[in-house]
């Protein structure tokens, strides 16, 4: 008998003490209030890191918490049913269209049926979106990076695995200046096709993650480009359901052929003929002419009113 009065009276001990600590570091941090942190309501969450409890104090900074952002995670999308969707092959091109007026897409409502397909941005600003595809290392991209730099401008790169396992210092310098690295799969193929096997979506994607991890550290912003720009129905589904939004384009021109490179002289007389507010530029690093347009591109536009904003800040 004496023997459970004892083990009862160590179990009310030890349910005070976890009482008492609770309330404890209750008051430590009850005062902290953040309310003012703010964040895109593109990215879904927020990790704040309260390793040791009392050391917490009113001190903390709301730029020091918003450091915490975790940019680089899955959007929020509800899951998607792929059963009976669309598997027909799809190509988003371009046209050429009168100054001041974006691309338009091709004949089909699939962007309009999935809030994670964007290819224009905000329209009613003055505001461009600047991303460069990178399917492979033409000697450009540290050029690119540099005026990047020197006219504060951050963009988007879309890679692919194999460019990030032999380009292991482009891909640190991209995310450490502050850029997107976003998702152009492991072998650049056609989606709709992938779309067509079990898992090959998701293993082109999931390839290309894990060669960024294994450089970084860290998981890749998670935006999609197409290869080509094919696609399916079926494709784009399942390309939500791996939390990613695609990325397709509302401006592009030849410039990916580097044995035709078009002149000086073209290249800026198209870029500024078909500038637009809301448009998501897609523009290939590969191209020689490109890197020789970018930085008077870059003032151009500035001088013509126009801000870059990065793609987590699509509406």
């Amino acid at each position: 008998m004496k023997k459970y009065i004892l083990i009862l009276v160590g179990f009310y001990i030890l349910i005070f003490s976890f009482t008492f600590l609770f309330y404890f570091n209750h008051k430590k941090i009850s005062n902290i209030s953040f309310d003012n942190i703010k964040y895109s309501r593109n990215r879904n969450k927020i990790s704040v890191k309260l390793h040791k409890m009392p050391q917490i104090s009113l001190s903390s900074s709301v730029n020091s918490i918003n450091n915490k952002i975790e940019k680089n995670t899955f959007f929020n999308f509800a899951k998607i049913s792929t059963k009976n969707l669309d598997i027909s092959e799809k190509s988003w091109w371009y046209n050429v269209m009168p100054e001041g007026v974006p691309s338009g897409p091709p004949d089909d409502d699939i962007y309009k049926k999935y809030n994670s397909v964007y290819y224009l941005g905000d329209t009613s600003t003055k505001t461009i979106y600047l991303t460069f595809d990178e399917g492979y290392e033409n000697g450009y991209s540290n050029k690119i990076l540099d005026i990047l730099r020197e006219n504060d401008v951050h963009a988007a790169f879309f890679v692919t695995a194999p460019f990030i396992n032999e380009n292991q210092k482009l891909i640190l310098r991209m995310t450490n200046e502050g850029h997107i690295v976003g998702n152009h799969s492991t072998s650049h193929p056609s989606m709709a096709e992938m779309a067509l096997s079990k898992n090959g979506v998701e293993n082109e994607i999931k390839g290309c993650e894990d060669a960024f991890r294994e450089v970084t550290g860290k998981e890749i912003d998670k935006f999609f480009r197409p290869p080509s720009g094919k696609y399916s129905e079926l494709s784009i589904a399942e390309t939500q359901n791996l939390g990613y939004k695609t990325i397709f384009w509302s401006f592009a021109y030849v410039d990916w052929d580097v044995n035709d490179q078009p002149s000086y002289a073209k290249a800026v007389n198209t870029l500024n003929s078909r500038t637009h507010p809301g448009g998501i530029y897609l523009l290939h690093a590969v191209s020689k002419t490109n890197t020789d347009v970018l930085d008077e591109q870059i003032k151009t536009w500035k001088n013509k009113g126009y801000v870059f904003k990065s793609l987590y800040d699509l509406p």
